[in-house]
């Protein structure tokens, strides 16, 4: 498995409307296991966004699909710029396989 645990920032008043668009169309991105989209309650324009895909490869290709584009496009305008990114390797936990499961 493949993990992405990253903070994003929002311009000013912004972040409500930028998670509207994270959420959208989030579970149908193929090789996707988890993708969590949370508020940072410490800071009123921080986003959280922890993912886990089955491969690297089916996160490299989820950034070619039109709706995750589309959306990429749609929220470069309210994006601030990203704070931290943490590339992490997920062996199992609730709601995910465990690793080396079939």
């Amino acid at each position: 498995m493949f993990g992405l645990i990253g903070k994003m920032r929002a311009k000013p008043g912004k972040r409500d409307d930028l998670l509207a668009i994270l959420l959208r169309g989030t579970d149908k991105m193929p090789g996707c296991l988890n993708y969590i989209i949370a508020k940072d309650p410490a800071d009123a324009d921080a986003i959280w966004i922890t993912e886990v895909w089955d491969s690297e490869a089916s996160h490299k290709g989820s950034l070619s699909l039109p709706q995750v584009r589309a959306a990429i496009t749609e929220a470069m305008p309210m994006i601030a710029g990203f704070d931290s990114a943490t590339r992490t390797e997920p062996v199992g936990g609730f709601g995910l396989p465990r690793e080396g499961a079939h």
